[in-house]
């Protein structure tokens, strides 16, 4: 008898109004509440009440762009534009909720490691263990303008397989792989019980307990320890989006997450082949790295229904919607299909992208969840108290309590 197949992983991305360009001009968008927490938080309840593992909050250095590697802000004003800090919003709204996992992005090519480190731990803390960090970087001249450190050179998409831009992609994504070490180090840096708060003997912390990282690479030299104590998570889950060589070798020397961009079932074979041979390569074939599935999903009570609101979301937006991801406009149940096909074929999980909030999320909870419930491809319940634990990832043990590191 076969092993019956594990239940799949369901995420959604937040972002804006919707993925799709014209989604804040829909009925039920809330364009006016963009900036608004309250926006955030029922959007996350609704994840949660379709029980979803988790959410990530999509998150940039420069304004929104309907072309990213173009060197300038484009003018355009019928898009939304504007946005506020993920990680803010992940700690504004990690108390309204009980279950679900909170992933905010964050750009890690001009930003410090020592900052995130704490401010990521300070997100556990506050969602009792719910946190995670989506890494990405942003090797462009616009962004690195807003920062006057550094310079990068002014590379179109199709110029990223000139050997220039490969070259760049090896730099950075070099540099994201060192952060996320920092990261975890730093997380490691205080063991479990460093924090004593012993009244009688007038001890607050073990400082034996307490350790120097000593981290020392081409882009970070950090010392540490951290200013948090260690988060609740022991290492809050590390997620990255990847499409080709560099970034899946990221997703396996340094992730718990990845996230990618099949088009057909066929692409999954090769797309996990890469990513494991990089797990293996960097010793974590015994670590769980799972890989998901992003898609960008329009659902409607029919699939006409669905292509004719995308047709006019199009019309809405001048052109016609393109994405990384595969966009999918049809019926909760026939994206029930395409997921199990793709779970099959070696896929964990999925992160969905609505393209109109709130109407593509609803449909998730309230008609796709429970189609995958009725073929038992997804859980009824949560029944984890950590987004680790949802993950099906052990709380990792800190480095340096197994080892003589040096205290601090």
């Amino acid at each position: 008898m076969s092993a019956p197949t594990p239940r799949l992983r369901l995420a959604v991305a937040l972002d804006g109004a919707g993925w799709h360009p014209a989604a804040w001009r829909e009925p039920n968008a809330r364009p006016g509440d963009l900036l608004k927490p309250g926006y955030w938080a029922d959007l996350v309840r609704e994840a949660e009440s379709g029980l979803l593992d988790f959410v990530t909050i999509e998150d940039s250095l420069s304004i929104q762009t309907d072309a990213p590697f173009a060197t300038e802000d484009d003018d355009r004003t019928d898009r939304v534009r504007g946005r506020l800090d993920a990680v803010l919003v992940a700690s504004r709204i990690a108390p309204l909720t009980r279950h679900i996992g909170i992933v905010p992005t964050v750009v890690v090519t001009h930003t410090e490691p020592f900052h995130l480190s704490k401010a990521i731990a300070t997100l556990d803390y506050v969602s009792r263990g719910r946190a995670g960090v989506r890494v990405q970087v942003a090797p462009r001249p616009r962004d690195a303008a807003l920062f006057g450190r550094r310079e990068f050179p002014d590379l179109s998409y199709a110029d990223l397989r000139s050997p220039a831009g490969e070259g760049l992609l090896r730099e950075t994504f070099a540099e994201a792989a060192d952060y996320v070490e920092v990261l975890r180090r730093l997380w490691d840096s205080w063991e479990d019980d460093a924090e004593i708060r012993d009244v009688a003997t007038g001890r607050f912390i073990d400082r034996d307990k307490i350790h120097y990282i000593d981290f020392e690479g081409l882009h970070f030299d950090v010392k540490g320890p951290s200013i948090t104590p260690r988060p609740p998570q022991g290492q809050p889950v590390v997620a990255a989006l990847a499409h080709r060589d560099r970034p899946f070798e990221l997703v396996g020397t340094s992730a718990d997450v990845g996230f990618v961009t099949p088009r057909t079932a066929a692409d999954i074979a090769s797309i996990t082949a890469e990513i494991r041979a990089a797990q293996s390569a960097a010793g974590r074939d015994d670590e769980t790295v799972h890989v998901f599935g992003d898609v960008v999903v329009l659902l409607d009570e029919t699939e006409q229904g669905a292509q004719d609101r995308l047709a006019r979301l199009n019309e809405a937006a001048g052109a016609a919607y393109e994405s990384d991801a595969l966009v999918f406009a049809g019926t909760p149940e026939g994206l029930a299909d395409l997921l199990a096909t793709w779970h099959a074929a070696g896929l964990s999980g999925f992160r969905l992208r609505p393209a109109v909030l709130p109407d593509d999320l609803r449909q998730i909870t309230q008609r796709l969840v429970p189609e995958l419930q009725r073929r038992g491809l997804f859980h009824d319940a949560y029944d984890a108290a950590t987004l680790r634990g949802a993950l099906g990832l052990p709380r990792p043990t800190s480095r340096y309590a197994t080892t003589e590191g040096t205290p601090a």
